[in-house]
């Protein structure tokens, strides 16, 4: 962990956190604290009575003092908007 100035770090910052939380795996990060994740999910169709496999991506902000890397199982909540794309944060980085 390092010295975190960041606005929107949900536990050195003023950022309220939301009920809803996912999942994922890091695929992409960016240089303006933002990381692309990704999760599976499965759709149901009704024609054929099966399931398929779909996935989800979220932009979400990476504060500095998570600072969580490509290929990271993490942990991120619903928070109000923060930018354009962003409506989530990383909270912890699962082992």
């Amino acid at each position: 962990m390092t010295e975190c100035n960041d606005k929107k770090c949900p536990f050195h910052g003023n950022i309220k956190l939301h009920k809803r939380t996912f999942t994922g795996i890091i695929i992409k990060k960016d240089t303006h604290r933002t990381a692309l994740i990704e999760f599976p999910r499965y759709y149901y169709l009704k024609k054929y009575e099966r399931y398929e496999k779909r996935r989800t991506r979220l932009h979400v902000h990476n504060p500095s003092c998570i600072n969580a890397n490509i290929k990271d199982k993490v942990i991120v909540h619903e928070c109000k908007p923060l930018s354009k794309t962003k409506n989530f944060v990383i909270t912890k980085i699962v082992k």
